[in-house]
């Protein structure tokens, strides 16, 4: 009776021993490091710079439009802490529980060993074989895998490492740009570089009687940001007297006029003061004659001899 009831709790020992060891489960804690930044936006803010002078003398200017922005910038070094562990398939207890059993003798053997080497076996044979083997030897958990491992978050560890300013400025690139003269509002578009090219002599606003208007109000929006920037571009008397005449001058049919009124053209657009447009409309001349060669040195020996222009022979390039 005394034997049964020792092997009875010899046998319950060996069984709790067995499942408690399944705790190898676990694996040893994996951790991940990271950088974060975290930007606070303090003030944002859009700049109009319309150039000098304020006053519109000639047809043509380039607005710059620019996006500021003032950051706090934060750093942190973020830690994130994972626990494993080797999901339970029932199907390998086939072979871990006779390789456990193999694990458990030579574990155990080598601790014997280890006590004549004074200690000096490594933690792999005399801890490790011992683990695998009562992992393998426990029905009720796998041994540890590596590749068949999963992990679960558990926790975040964040570290503040520095607080700065930061200051942007970039174009206001390809963005929409309101143009208000007189009553009308016009919806122009900036380039990639943040630059409105403004041409009163241009659409939309040759389709518009200036005459009697003297400011062009520019205005931009972030609307998602609800930023807002305005300012005014003034219109000289002088050159809104030009325009009617310089329209004229510029898109009136070309094709059916005579040599002479090409001469013309340039010459009294240039005399007007309006240069650009006079060499522009020089060279729109030159290329619309670019298949006629006689018609074309006609009308640059006319233009040097009538209008005073100096011109490069486009044949002897």
């Amino acid at each position: 009776m005394f034997k049964r009831s020792t092997f009875t709790f010899g046998g319950a020992a060996l069984c709790g021993a067995l499942f408690l060891s399944g705790c190898a489960n676990q694996m040893s804690q994996r951790s991940e490091h990271e950088e974060r930044i975290e930007r606070k936006l303090l003030e944002h803010s859009l700049q109009i710079d319309i150039g000098d002078p304020k006053v519109l003398e000639l047809p043509q200017r380039r607005v710059r439009i620019h996006e500021q922005k003032h950051f706090e910038v934060t750093e942190f070094e973020v830690t994130r802490h994972y626990d494993r562990y080797t999901p339970y398939q029932a199907w390998r207890e086939i072979y871990e529980i006779p390789l456990g059993a193999v694990a458990v003798v030579a574990g155990a053997g080598a601790n014997v060993v280890n006590v004549f080497a004074l200690g000096n076996l490594p933690d792999s044979v005399t801890h490790d074989w011992l683990s695998y083997g009562f992992a393998g030897l426990n029905p009720f958990m796998n041994v540890q895998s590596n590749g068949r491992s999963q992990q679960n978050l558990a926790g975040i560890d964040e570290v503040q490492k520095e607080k700065r300013q930061e200051y942007t400025s970039v174009p206001w690139s390809e963005r929409l740009v309101e143009v208000k003269a007189g009553k009308t509002t016009h919806e122009l578009t900036t380039d990639r570089n943040g630059v409105l090219r403004l041409n009163l002599l241009d659409s939309p606003f040759s389709e518009q009687n200036l005459t009697h208007v003297g400011t062009l109000h520019l205005a931009v929006t972030d609307e998602d940001n609800n930023v807002r920037a305005d300012d005014s571009l003034l219109i000289s008397p002088t050159l809104r007297g030009k325009l009617v005449e310089a329209h004229e001058l510029i898109y009136e049919d070309l094709e059916d006029d005579e040599v002479s009124q090409w001469v013309h053209r340039v010459k009294r657009l240039s005399e007007l003061g309006l240069e650009e447009e006079a060499s522009e409309l020089e060279q729109s001349l030159i290329e619309l004659t670019r298949n006629d060669p006689e018609l074309q040195q006609e009308f640059l020996k006319s233009l040097t001899k009538d209008a005073g222009r100096l011109v490069a022979d486009p044949g002897a390039q």
